[in-house]
């Protein structure tokens, strides 16, 4: 299945013999010399499109058609090539549709042409539409031989289904009344409008009506809002700043549709109709909207490592999966958090040799003026390894460490988010409060190694120092010295951390909400800066308790001996030394390591029925297309280019315009050029 990495732009055109490689893979008939993929290889075998046994072999040779401009039946190399082309094009989706009704490829359609698709539709096989009536006569003229091409193409194609609805209101209203049943509303939505429908809007419209007739405004306004949805978002982005999480009244929403747009005071009824019918709410956030409104081909296209559905649906989340999932989440944060530590660990040396430097000067030891200054002493001195000492025990603590700080976190914000995804800022703040204190059982031990590690190249004659030794010497007790420091630096950083780049990821994602890696690290980046300086002197404190103090220098018993004594001797801006060095090393390790975490759980997509990660959410599969590209279990690697778009493109024309082929019929031959030629 495919969703997306990256912003809808244009795919990149993919290598002339790459593509000619996977053409000949999949071309069947030769003549002339010349390879050629029947209608067949086209769309079972290359796209992966109608595989059932049983499959309508009509639909397969339209979509086919798509590509086989010359329309004999086969596709060549250089249509095949072309047809990737298009698809990299920003008006794809408009092209695709105008190829499939051009049966001759000449550029135009006819209104024979305009006929014979429509009437191949599961659309008109429901409700009829009248193709001599005044709607076709302004197009194709009243003669019907006016030739349209593609630009009054897209124009039509917008207009007929507005029409069709409409024409389908006349027919079951043969009294002309301005008015029919609550059924007859459901069976022309369901069936005219199936591409705009969600599940939540599909079941309650038969509700909506609370059993009164159905007026044509009302009708209208009904048809206009399922079509202005993607218009409604925008109107309620700007009525609360950006925010996808506040909730707004019907006046508000009036009141920015009115200075944005012609939204209607009906449609607005409407839309607060359907909200409360969905989700029995008297206000609307931006998850309502979403959910009344279809998500059509345009959203993410990522590649996915592996897939897996652990559940069927939310309601089977037994304890058993809870742990799996947790355990999902503890594993790939704890190979995140490593990532994180190991790109950053040269600046956080540099960081505990600034804060264990006292005020005097201690005979044999290296004296540093700033970080800068620290960073080349070290690599003068103990060489290029020495800013990796003690990375060993770093990275054996800080996996589990981050892991479950990063798991305590998802999971206490999934207990205080509510049913529509919504989470209010001080749940945020206490999520994070709870992963920052379970995250000391591993931090106080992993700092005191490494940190007594770190300092030991400080002494030119020192002896070196083993991790093991340390351990030894410290004892159980011993490795929880500096606990409480701990404690008070963690709880605050991460209460400040998570929640602030939650709500920076929310600002950076894009109008669809979907955040690019590169937001995410900077997100991440961005938070790290306000939670690492904040809680500076904590860590200062923490770094004085835990170091071993050497002869002449000052000792503490606790927290407030450290904060009175360091206060005493050495005044306030002690507790702000390494502050530079411990942005610049906290900010980009929890960059890397939340872009790590969540680019991993994406490309190792796992659904145990939870939440994921805002920003990243898989694409809806709402049209029978996309059901049968979901069912392929394995992605195919020969969709390269453009055909990356294929599928969902081909999924859009169903969704975006309704044009629903018949998936099952009358046989199940193959496309041969015999029986396709003319099709």
């Amino acid at each position: 299945m495919h969703d997306k990495d990256e912003s809808p732009t244009l795919l990149k055109r993919a290598g002339t013999e790459k593509l000619r490689e996977v053409f000949l893979k999949y071309a069947s008939i030769q003549k002339n010399g010349e390879h050629y993929m029947t209608s067949e290889d086209f769309v079972r075998k290359f796209l992966g499109l109608f595989s059932e046994s049983a499959f309508n072999d009509e639909s397969v040779r339209l979509l086919a058609n798509i590509a086989d401009t010359s329309k004999d039946g086969l596709i060549s190399f250089s249509e095949f090539q072309a047809f990737e082309g298009l698809l990299c094009t920003p008006d794809a989706l408009y092209r695709t549709a105008f190829q499939l009704f051009d049966r001759k490829g000449n550029g135009t359609v006819s209104y024979a042409d305009f006929a014979d698709v429509v009437q191949k539709t599961e659309l008109h096989s429901k409700i009829p539409f009248s193709l001599d009536g005044p709607f076709i006569k302004r197009y194709f003229g009243d003669k019907k031989q006016r030739l349209i091409n593609y630009a009054e193409f897209t124009q039509l194609l917008h207009d007929f289904h507005e029409e069709h609805a409409m024409e389908a209101f006349r027919s079951k209203d043969p009294a002309g009344t301005g008015f029919i049943s609550p059924l007859d509303f459901q069976d022309i939505i369901v069936n005219v409008k199936r591409h705009l429908l969600t599940p939540g809007v599909k079941d309650n419209l038969v509700s909506v009506t609370e059993g009164h007739k159905v007026s044509f405004p009302y009708f209208i306004a009904f048809t206009s809002l399922l079509n202005n949805m993607e218009l409604i978002k925008q109107v309620y982005l700007h009525a609360t700043e950006g925010s996808r999480t506040d909730m707004i009244t019907k006046d508000q929403i009036l009141y920015a549709a009115q200075t944005m747009s012609q939204i209607t005071p009906l449609e607005v009824d409407i839309l607060f109709h359907l909200a409360g019918a969905v989700h029995q709410a008297g206000r609307i956030d931006y998850s309502d909207l979403s959910n009344i409104a279809p998500e059509h081909y345009t959203k993410h296209i990522t590649h996915r490592l592996a897939e897996i559905k652990a559940v069927e649906s939310p309601a089977d989340r037994s304890a058993f999966i809870q742990i799996l999932e947790s355990s999902y989440r503890f594993t790939l944060g704890s190979f995140a958090g490593a990532v994180g530590a190991t790109v950053v660990y040269p600046i956080d040396l540099v960081k505990t040799r600034m804060q264990n430097q006292r005020a005097g000067s201690f005979i044999g030891e290296v004296a540093y003026r700033n970080s800068w200054d620290c960073f080349k002493k070290v690599v003068r001195h103990e060489g290029f390894m020495g800013l990796y000492r003690g990375l060993l025990p770093q990275l054996m603590g800080v996996a589990p460490e981050k892991a479950i700080k990063l798991t305590v976190n998802d999971l206490v914000r999934d207990k205080l988010t509510d049913k529509k995804g919504n989470i209010p800022t001080w749940a945020e703040v206490m999520a994070g409060g709870c992963a920052g204190a379970s995250q000391v059982v591993f931090t106080n031990p992993l700092e005191i190694v490494k940190i007594r590690l770190q300092v030991a190249g400080e002494i030119a004659s020192g002896s070196k120092i083993r991790a093991w030794s340390v351990v030894r010497e410290l004892g159980l007790f011993g490795l929880y010295k500096g606990a409480r420091a701990c404690l008070l630096r963690d709880v605050p950083f991460s209460a400040i951390y998570f929640p602030t780049y939650a709500h920076t990821k929310a600002m950076m994602a894009d109008k669809d909400g979907y955040n690019h890696p590169l937001t995410l690290l900077a997100a991440g980046a961005i938070a790290g800066v306000p939670a690492a300086s904040l809680v500076t002197p904590a860590d200062v404190i923490k770094t004085r308790l835990q170091v071993v103090a050497r002869s002449g220098q000052t000792t503490y018993t606790g927290v407030w001996d450290a904060t009175k004594k360091i206060m005493a001797e050495e005044g306030p801006r002690a507790f702000w030394k390494g502050t530079a060095a411990r942005v610049f090393r906290s900010s980009p390790q929890f960059g890397v390591t939340l872009v790590t975490y969540e680019l991993l759980q994406r490309l190792f997509y796992v659904d145990f029925g939870g939440t994921q990660p805002k920003g990243s959410e898989a694409h809806k599969i709402t049209t029978p297309l996309e059901q049968a590209a979901a069912s392929v279990t394995t992605e195919n690697l020969d969709h390269i280019g453009g055909y990356r778009a294929a599928v969902p493109l081909l999924a859009g024309v169903e969704s975006k315009f309704g044009l629903y082929l018949p998936r099952f019929g009358r046989g199940v031959a193959a496309a041969t050029p015999s029986t396709a030629k003319g099709s």
